[in-house]
């Protein structure tokens, strides 16, 4: 008996759609990707946009999708763009965008709704997407008018760059009959589709002369940088090479000052912080990574901050003074004004800590190979990335104990990790991005098994779209920096922070991966090197639940109550007349 196929349709043939008309207005905006999950709400942009010729990296988990948005936006210095579909395609996506919030990382999570007729009446997938992700977002909208759903767009990508406030991510949702709505030329602006040039704040006279007389007066002056100072890298280096201040950068600016300049101070940090007179803060927010500023972390400090949005000057410590400014026209300003003026830094102090971090970086390294229990230490893992991998690498990071050996380990001047949201889950994600964004340079991800489990499932979106990176699982078959806090805190009672001794590396060649597992430290090297050589590829390393990190030592895992780390806080308990 003979079988008619289905017909062929076409209900996406318009192309003067409102969903066209989105395609055409990210492929103008430079967008050649988008990072998601299929749905039905969101189809019609979809395929558009695959028409065009925007890539589409279709991945695992939506959560999943805003993160590779994210490490794109971040390594390329353009808007990343995530597209989910409604309910659960949408909800997906809340802790990847409260993530992008705090790292304020310009990401369009364009996203479905049911249609305006359905509205109310209980649909598929219907609940409120924007209320929800409007306290993690910049704008949070529903476009319900097709003729101005291209201008809704532009001023949410303006938001999300920053022009009005703080970077961050934006959502957008359109409704599906609005999507199928005929919009006509005439009724689409041209200004609201072309690209719009970055904005330049130039700093204001006086509040230069005043940051040079504070610069050049301190004794121990000290720089700090965040994301903020990205774009300034050689300004910032003329600054340090003019002041003789010292250096310290955080996971949101590694690499704008080469890890051999004599400013660098890293591997003292403690010390330049309760030390330091007068703290330059370039783009950055005084964070519990900074101690929030507190006088019970920097007590001898006046603080002097730069930042091109208001909300990277305003949180915890007030500048004196504070130059709302594009940070590369701010430094260059400041040290021109500076002109020949001596300043008054007191040498032997930034002689003495470049000599102890100069020492400290050079007995840096695995103490040990193995761990108490005989397992490999984490150390060796980046013992052996420094002997295998290329100068250029991009190194991601991820996990909770695992972090505080990764921050010191890679080296690499292209680097992310968990951030300030402590966002575990990212690094495969990440790494997938990185490699998809830059495919001519080595991408290492070094995470937790706890993390990894997270999105390894994603595994599958770097085999299917030919992603290169050389994923290091850390697998101590724990969650570890919790697990110490138990034992350690809790009267040894260890409950629901030990994970099974899994073969992570037979999972990722299920998923068509390279895959080894490694339990002597010395075939690190060559295991890094064969998956180097055949990624997509992971690496599952069988590590030490006995090797704690500092910041487990320190307290991170037990939440003191006024600082993230126990000294902090004991010194905080002084300074209130506490202890």
């Amino acid at each position: 008996m003979s079988q008619t196929a289905n017909p062929v349709m076409d209900l996406n043939a318009d192309e003067h759609s409102c969903a066209a008309w989105i395609a055409r207005f990210l492929k103008a905006r430079g967008i050649d990707r988008i990072f998601g999950l299929q749905g039905g709400h969101i189809q019609p942009i979809w395929d558009h946009a695959a028409r065009l010729g925007i890539r589409i990296v279709d991945v695992r988990d939506e959560g999943a999708a805003v993160h590779m948005a994210h490490a794109h936006a971040e390594l390329t210095g353009t808007l990343g763009v995530a597209m989910a579909t409604a309910g659960p395609g949408v909800t997906n996506c809340v802790t990847g965008i409260a993530n992008a919030s705090l790292a304020r990382v310009p990401v369009l999570l364009i996203g479905g709704c049911t249609s305006r007729p359905q509205a109310n009446l209980g649909p598929l997938q219907d609940i409120p997407h924007v209320e929800i992700l409007r306290p993690v977002t910049r704008q949070s909208r529903t476009a319900r008018v097709a003729e101005q759903v291209i201008r809704e767009l532009d001023e949410a990508v303006s938001r999300a760059m920053g022009d009005l406030g703080e970077p961050g991510p934006v959502y957008v949702e359109i409704p599906t009959d609005v999507l199928r709505a005929h919009v006509p030329p005439g009724l689409v602006l041209a200004d609201w589709m072309r690209p719009k040039a970055p904005r330049l704040l130039p700093p204001d006279p006086d509040a230069v002369a005043a940051a040079v007389d504070a610069l050049w007066s301190a004794r121990r002056p000290l720089v700090v940088t965040g994301r903020g100072a990205r774009l300034a890298g050689p300004e910032l280096v003329r600054l340090l090479d003019a002041t003789g201040a010292v250096y310290l950068d955080t996971q949101e600016s590694r690499g704008l000052v080469p890890a051999d300049h004599p400013a660098t101070v890293g591997a003292v940090r403690a010390a330049a912080m309760t030390e330091a007179d007068v703290v330059l803060v370039i783009g950055r927010k005084l964070d519990y990574q900074l101690g929030y500023g507190s006088p019970a972390v920097f007590p001898e400090a006046r603080f002097v901050r730069i930042a091109d949005t208001a909300g990277e000057l305003v949180d915890n410590r007030r500048g004196e003074p504070e130059l709302l400014a594009t940070p590369s026209l701010a430094l260059a300003a400041i040290v021109e004004a500076a002109a020949n003026r001596e300043p008054a830094l007191d040498r032997a102090w930034a002689d003495g800590l470049r000599r102890r971090h100069r020492e400290r970086m050079a007995g840096g390294g695995p103490r040990t190979e193995v761990g108490p229990d005989g397992r490999i230490h984490p150390n060796a893992i980046f013992e052996a990335i420094r002997r295998t991998a290329a100068p250029d690498y991009i190194a991601v990071a991820d996990g909770g104990d695992l972090l505080s050996f990764a921050r010191i380990g890679l080296e690499a001047r292209t680097y992310m990790d968990a951030g300030a949201f402590g966002c575990l889950g990212v690094g495969v994600p990440f790494a997938i991005a990185a490699s998809l964004a830059h495919p001519d340079r080595q991408v290492i991800c070094v995470t937790g098994d706890g993390a990894f489990g997270i999105n390894a499932m994603e595994i599958d979106t770097a085999v299917r779209h030919g992603a290169r990176p050389v994923i290091v699982v850390s697998n101590n078959a724990a969650w570890n920096i919790e697990r110490f806090d138990q034992e350690t805190n809790y009267g040894g009672r260890v409950v629901g922070t030990l994970l099974a001794d899994s073969d992570y590396a037979g999972m990722a060649r299920a998923l068509g991966a390279h895959g080894e597992r490694v339990e002597r430290p010395e075939d690190l090297p060559a295991a890094i090197e064969r998956a180097l050589a055949n990624a997509p590829a992971l690496v599952d390393v069988v590590t030490s639940q006995g090797a704690v990190s500092s910041d487990a030592r320190k307290g991170l895992g037990f939440v003191p109550d006024y600082q993230p780390l126990t000294a902090w806080d004991d010194a905080e308990r002084r300074r209130r007349g506490e202890g």
